[in-house]
């Protein structure tokens, strides 16, 4: 739909005034230019910027649907499946590469739309290629569900099992099992879809949803179930045993820690200053991300080639975010030894620093009436992100324990929170891919860094590796 954009070019073709059919204005208003996916069915308007769940009157969306079925049905489209099978496996062929002398295929599974489900494939992919996180869940024993005549098998969720049949976990380990075990070009990511409309509400349906909502809601989702286990069995256990996330590394975030505040939990000193006796007040406040504010006197540079005035860069972001700043009247802090609200100022310092930075560029702000989208391209490193400046204590840190390196990014393509489409960037084995829902296509650090960034994924670097592994 964004990034192709095929249907979209012929969309804008249709836009062009033709000047031998006049349209009263009335008429104008009630043309919708439509797309239908020939797979899944499922139908588009990029006037409205949204996927159709209605009909028309006549039932007319239905009867194109059932056309295209009985298409799918004819001897006609058998044959054209098979030349399309053969053209596949030549393209397979192609996108075989040499590494080291040998030749190897991109082994690479994309996950499948189910229905608007963009946000989700690109957070799950990006997190498939945190290695250390990854290979955590990939190595977890199967969980066994006990339900009566299934005690002791292991049960596949359908959408005819009940509620206490779910695992988050479980099915968030097997979609992780199934990428880039190379044996299909793309998985179904139907079952943890279920268990994610099961435990959390607000992503039932199938509207669009903000990758970052989804992020941390997966995130603190899968913490909360690693703490307490599955059939009275905690997973915290193999975290204590594993020696590469020892105790010290940790960050608890309610309640004990599991592998997500190991990985991503970083610790952040809020300091408030009253500006009129000068108490000082500090806290100290677990974080899994970084939402930064991309600072206002960039926001009409939408473009990376655009002269009007310096770049925006991601250090612009994170000096916005961590600089002194006075709060204005609706956030008066109350001051405990003037005992009132009174003006101040605050700053955050970043006391401990995660395995994985997850940065979160706030893109989308509230005007009076919506949403709207910041397009501002903010230039950003691939290798050596240095956060040493950022933190409370940077003698107490080692040469290289501040630098980090991109392992992935995750891009929003169209206008709104609401509508348009999400697309990931991730490095996998020292190559890039760009993960296109079930297209995964190869791709270059040219390509990436020139892309509008919305989540970025950096990994510490480990100091005896040099500055090429991620």
């Amino acid at each position: 739909r964004y990034v192709n954009g095929h249907a979209k070019k012929h969309y804008e073709d249709a836009q062009i005034p033709m000047t031998n059919h006049k349209k009263t204005e009335k008429q104008e208003k009630v043309q919708h230019t439509v797309c239908m996916d020939c797979s899944s069915y499922s139908t588009y308007c990029y006037r409205c910027d949204d996927f159709v769940v209605n009909d028309t009157k006549l039932g007319l969306v239905q009867k194109v649907r059932e056309h295209l079925q009985n298409l799918e049905n004819s001897a006609f489209t058998s044959d054209r499946h098979r030349k399309r099978k053969l053209l596949e496996n030549s393209s397979l062929n192609s996108k075989l590469l040499k590494v080291n002398g040998s030749t190897t295929a991109l082994c690479a599974t994309g996950l499948r739309n189910l229905g608007n489900t963009c946000f989700m494939n690109a957070i799950l992919q990006s997190l498939s290629n945190i290695q250390q996180f990854c290979c955590y869940f990939k190595e977890l024993p199967a969980v066994e569900l006990r339900n009566g005549k299934t005690a002791g098998r292991r049960t596949y969720h359908t959408r005819s099992q009940g509620d206490n049949n779910v695992s988050l976990v479980e099915e968030f380990r097997k979609t992780l099992c199934a990428l880039w075990q190379g044996s299909q070009t793309a998985f179904s990511p139907e079952s943890l879809f279920y268990v994610v409309w099961k435990i959390m509400p607000n992503f039932r349906g199938y509207q669009q949803q903000d990758a970052h909502e989804f992020m941390r809601y997966l995130l603190d989702h899968l913490h909360l179930e690693l703490q307490g286990g599955f059939n009275g069995v905690s997973r915290s256990v193999i975290l204590q045993e594993n020696s590469s996330l020892s105790a010290s590394n940790k960050c608890c975030i309610n309640g004990a820690s599991t592998v997500v505040t190991a990985i991503f939990g970083g610790i952040l000193q809020n300091e408030v200053n009253c500006l009129i006796c000068g108490t000082e007040s500090r806290k100290f406040d677990p974080f899994l991300d970084l939402s930064l504010d991309i600072p206002s006197q960039f926001r009409n540079k939408r473009t990376k080639n655009q002269e009007n005035g310096p770049m925006c860069t991601l250090r612009d972001c994170l000096r916005s975010f961590t600089d002194l700043e006075e709060l204005d009247e609706t956030e008066l802090y109350m001051c405990h030894k003037c005992k009132k609200k009174q003006k101040s100022t605050k700053k955050f310092w970043i006391q401990k620093l995660p395995k994985v930075l997850c940065l979160h560029l706030k893109r989308f702000h509230w005007t009076a009436y919506l949403r709207n989208k910041v397009d501002t391209y903010v230039e950003f490193p691939l290798r050596g992100l240095d956060m040493k400046c950022y933190l409370l204590e940077p003698e107490n840190s080692g040469p290289e324990s501040c630098l980090y390196d991109l392992a992935a990014v995750v891009v929003h393509h169209g206008s709104g929170v609401g509508s348009g489409h999400y697309t990931a960037y991730a490095a996998h084995e020292g190559r890039w891919f760009h993960f296109n829902d079930s297209t995964v296509t190869l791709t270059d650090e040219e390509t990436v860094v020139k892309a509008k960034a919305y989540i970025l994924f950096y990994v510490e670097r480990q100091a005896k590796s040099g500055a090429d592994k991620l």
